[in-house]
């Protein structure tokens, strides 16, 4: 499928004789169960740029959901809403509140997908069905992952339609531009106590994926709070999944927080990635987008030092980024800048990720101390630090 960036991070190293019994493509769709689809889908294109894409509801045929289907570049979101309170997707909003259920992902073969990973030990979501209509057909599959979230995994090959079986093209007169966000560069979960190695070892013995960073308590830590994270990768590097649980400290920390009001473990954040964090977040704070506050004027201060080598690649202004919030890290492969929303719903749960990656590979190991401690600037207000 032409549509679908395949975006390759150089970590073919590390899979070196690896054998990929799940070749994943990429990120097909990330769909949200929200209470109210046609609202969230305004919020969506007035304030992050995504465009109308499909739709799914009465006008189509669909009795019992809609969806709003948005892209922007390489990045679908699909927005949907039960239409009448026997749907089971009510439990789901009633529970987490407007939240990420399906992390779809894009394959060649949907039927061996499913296969692999249910006889690896993975509980069905969805036995492989086929959809068809007058554009074709597509296949689709999944398994439940950590907490209510699901991979669904899409073969589109045979399809020549707008999104899939069942939508139509979305025509709107009301598009924003779009605001630089090209497609999803990863995505954290959040899981309970002493849950994180469970599902590290889901991802290596089930789906094939690999640790390739970790994080312990004594590297992400403040004077208040503190998490453990491992991240996990696909074997093409393509797909990368950080798992974040709880660690004890003085007070509550925001994955504490995050499981509270999700009430169970979940999606955490989408990060979306940019070729020019500038103008994107620039566009996005004028469109009403709340980031977390601004680091002090120290964390600048030791710009110079966190680059080390990498000083001289530096092509964006201190002082911009300063003034913008945005955070700066550096690996042995190059740097990177990145920014966090505040939460996007009225619970403290989801956010998003702007990530602009200049060679590095990691994810801003050296600005966990100022991300924490803002959002714990945030919990305090909300009086659950």
């Amino acid at each position: 499928m032409s549509e679908i960036k395949n975006v390759d991070y150089g970590l073919e190293k590390i899979f070196d004789g690896a054998k990929d019994f799940l070749p994943l493509l990429g990120t097909d769709y990330i769909e949200f169960y929200v209470g109210n689809a046609k609202q969230a889908a305004y919020y969506y294109k007035s304030a992050f740029g995504f465009q109308s894409y499909a739709y799914k509801g009465l006008e189509t045929g669909s009795g019992d959901v809609v969806s709003y289907v948005l892209k922007q570049d390489k990045i679908r979101i699909v927005l949907t809403t039960p239409l009448n309170s026997q749907s089971n997707i009510n439990d789901h909003i009633v529970k987490h509140g407007d939240g990420v259920k399906v992390i779809a992902l894009w394959v060649d073969d949907a039927t061996k997908s499913w296969e692999e990973t249910t006889s690896r030990g993975a509980k069905s979501y969805m036995e492989p069905t086929t959809e068809k209509d007058e554009h074709g057909e597509v296949v689709r599959s999944g398994i439940y992952t950590y907490g209510e979230t699901v991979h669904v995994f899409v073969e589109r090959k045979n399809y020549k339609g707008v999104f899939l079986p069942g939508f139509e093209k979305w025509e709107s007169d009301f598009n924003p531009e779009p605001t630089g966000l090209k497609f999803i560069d990863h995505m954290v979960g959040n899981v309970g106590w002493n849950e994180m190695n469970k599902w590290v070892k889901f991802y290596e013995d089930v789906m094939g994926f690999v640790n390739f960073l970790s994080f312990d308590d004594k590297q992400i830590t403040t004077e208040y709070s503190a998490l453990m994270s491992k991240v996990m990768s696909n074997g093409n590097g393509r797909i990368k999944f950080p798992i974040n649980e709880p660690a004890e400290g003085k007070r509550k920390s925001q994955i504490e927080e995050y499981l509270d009001f999700y009430e169970g473990p979940g999606a955490q954040h989408i990060a979306v990635a940019t070729d020019d964090i500038i103008t994107t977040v620039g566009k996005l704070r004028a469109r009403g987008i709340e980031f977390l506050s601004i680091p002090p004027q120290e964390y600048y201060d030791a710009v110079p030092l966190r680059l080390e080598e990498h000083n001289h690649e530096l092509k964006e202004d201190i002082e911009t980024l300063k003034r913008l919030g945005i955070l700066i890290d550096a690996d042995e492969e190059g740097y990177l800048l990145q920014i966090f929303t505040k939460p996007v719903e009225d619970r403290p749960t989801l956010f998003f990720e702007i990530i602009q990656r200049m060679g590095a590979r990691g994810f801003g190991a050296g600005n966990f101390k100022a991300l924490f401690e803002a959002i714990e600037r945030e919990q305090e207000k909300r009086g659950t630090l």
